[in-house]
Parts: C-alpha cells; structure tokens; sequence
C-alpha cells in the first residue's frame, strides 16, 4: 500500500497539504518516505563508487582496500536503514488501511414486545 493510496492524492500535493497542517500522521508517512528516497540514493551511490574501486582493470593496494572495506561498510548501513525504514512504513500504512464501506443493518422483523407482568392478587385482606 502506499501513501497516496491511503489518502486519494498524488505526494506533491500531499506534501503541499502536509506544510499547512500540524504534524500528524501524514507528516510522518511524509517523511519516512523522504528518509527510503534518500537511502536508496545512499544506496546507489556506495554500490557505483564500489564497483568503480573494484573495477577489474584497477590495482588494488593497502590503500584502497580500507577505502573498499569503508564504502562497502557505507553500502551496509544505507541498506539496513531502508530496510529497516520500508518495514516500518509497510506496517504502518497497513494499520492505517482503508476499511470497507460498513453495510447497512437487515431489517428483520421486530421481536414482539412481551407484555407486562400481571400483579399478584395479595392473599392478605387490604386494609
């Protein structure tokens, strides 16, 4: 499920709604989804600098290996943050699904209303 899907708008005018109002619930949504965008981000940064330091045709020495060893350290942490992140914005918006439409009740026919008890005629004469 996604953010647009809960509320019936496209991000852009979420985000533009979300700026007028207090924070809530969408503000959050808002920016988890702004934290997974930029993890991605992190995420094909590290893996295209790793790939440029292992490149076949590149030598490596004691040098590069610790600039390997941190880059690929970087890719890691970018991965379990947008994870970690999704997971949590998966489940969030699941508890916040729209529920169906309720149906209306069925009319059945009334239960008959039981008359009142009849008082008991007291064996003691009135007075």
């Amino acid at each position: 499920m996604r953010i647009e899907d809960l509320y019936g708008a496209e991000l852009p005018s979420l985000e533009a709604h979300a700026q007028d109002q207090t924070p809530g619930m969408l503000a959050a949504l808002l920016g988890s989804h702004h934290t997974l965008a930029l993890a991605e981000q992190s995420i094909t940064v590290h893996r295209e600098r790793l790939q440029h330091l292992t490149h076949p045709e590149r030598q490596i020495g004691a040098h590069e290996v610790s600039h390997i060893l941190d880059c690929a350290r970087r890719l890691a942490e970018a991965v379990a943050v947008r994870d970690t992140q999704a997971a949590t914005a998966d489940a969030v918006l699941r508890s916040l699904g729209r529920t169906p439409t309720p149906e209306p009740p069925t009319t059945s026919a009334a239960a008959p209303v039981p008359a009142p008890p009849v008082p008991a005629a007291s064996p003691a004469p009135s007075r």
